[in-house]
């Protein structure tokens, strides 16, 4: 069925001015001020009253099978629904295994990767998790990004912190060859996305990975690049040489020594890194355990991927720039993954679209050309979603 957007300010995530766009079979049919061109006799018209329409958020990184395990089995994260990415924004997102890829694999993951995607979610995932050798289907890092239609890159493999393998340098670099060449072979991401802990050696061992191979710096794809203010430093100064740099949207107190996503975007944007080298995930699902000095869990939270939206909300209310900071949540996230037809809003491209009220607030949220949100009020469940309203039904 064919949909025609009318009167909906466009950020694309540039900012276009008022547009009227067409949708049908799940794509942008086309983006134009002149709606006489669009006219299609049987396409519904939904008149979107100047509101502001920006692409569907992609969060890179999420426990879709839920994350923690830490301090006892009791402690395992329950999975993700639908519902808490589709009232966030997220319209695709990317599933890694963490701490726990013992009593979670790559099978759990791919099956729930697939999941998502049967309930109308646009979902990926990374084969292996935060040890070596990465947990994987077939045996080969390589294998699973080539074979398996889901897997784009290898993560997240922990780096400085105490619950990694503690990889040496060569370790890293054979997995992300492997990462790299599946890449090539595939079209995918074919990136070592890397768990960056909270240890004095920050990105020492990407650093060196980088100074004695031929790998490109794309290949190396950080996350948690804010917990340390100093890690954070390091983040940019890699940014510079070619590697994309993930900020997480975790809730940081005052006295922390770190910087809160909204603020630390800011900070990456002012510092004159390249732009386009920064993205902002939720960490959602993922267990956001303080631990004391003998490794042991002291109490733990739980990452979600509203954080993604609210992050967005403080940078605005704080008078940032729409077509600035929304390429992070975006057309950023898009390049580094490969996901050619996501992130942006142009012909041809998926129609998953997110519309804001004035108050920034999500109003409505599109996937494949669905109305997942629909004035606020959620239309598509998971299947074992709000059962009760689905019976109503």
């Amino acid at each position: 069925m064919l949909k025609l957007l009318i009167n909906a300010l466009v950020f694309a995530p540039e900012d276009l001015g008022l547009r009227h766009v067409l949708i049908g079979g799940g794509k942008v049919i086309a983006v134009s001020d002149k709606k006489a061109g669009l006219a299609a006799p049987c396409a519904t018209e939904i008149d979107l009253e100047g509101r502001r329409l920006i692409p569907g958020f992609i969060d890179g990184h999420a426990h879709v099978t839920g994350g923690g395990g830490e301090s006892g089995f009791r402690t395992r994260v329950p999975p993700l629904t639908l519902g808490q990415f589709t009232r966030s924004g997220v319209t695709s997102v990317v599933g890694v295994l963490g701490t726990d890829d013992t009593t979670r694999d790559t099978r759990s993951l791919l099956a729930q990767t697939h999941a998502l995607r049967e309930d109308g979610l646009a979902a990926w995932c990374h084969t292996g998790g935060y040890h070596v050798p990465p947990v994987t289907l077939t045996g080969s890092v390589r294998d699973d990004i080539v074979y398996l239609d889901p897997v784009i890159g290898v993560g997240e493999l922990a780096l400085s912190d105490h619950r990694s393998s503690q990889p040496t340098r060569d370790e890293l670099l054979r997995i992300a060859s492997d990462a790299h060449v599946a890449g090539m072979i595939s079209g995918k991401a074919g990136i070592v996305h890397l768990h960056l802990g909270d240890g004095e050696r920050g990105l020492d061992l990407v650093r060196q990975a980088l100074q004695i191979s031929e790998l490109p710096a794309r290949v190396f794809n950080p996350t948690h690049i804010n917990r340390r203010k100093a890690l954070f430093e390091e983040a940019i100064e890699l940014a510079r040489g070619g590697s994309t740099v993930d900020i997480t949207a975790f809730p940081v107190a005052e006295d922390e020594d770190a910087w809160a996503a909204d603020v630390a975007l800011l900070k990456f944007l002012e510092s004159g890194a390249p732009a386009n080298r920064v993205t902002v995930s939720s960490d959602g699902g993922g267990c956001l355990p303080v631990f004391n000095e003998q490794g042991e869990m002291l109490h733990m939270e739980t990452a979600k991927p509203a954080s993604l939206l609210e992050t967005l909300q403080r940078l605005l209310g704080n008078g940032a720039a729409l077509e600035q900071v929304l390429p992070a949540f975006t057309s950023n996230v898009a390049d580094i993954l490969r996901l050619h037809d996501r992130g942006r809003i142009r012909d041809g491209d998926a129609a998953d679209l997110i519309v804001l009220d004035d108050d920034d607030k999500i109003r409505d949220v599109m996937i494949a050309g669905i109305w997942h949100i629909r004035a606020g009020g959620q239309r598509v469940f998971g299947q074992f979603e709000n059962q009760d309203k689905q019976k109503e039904k």
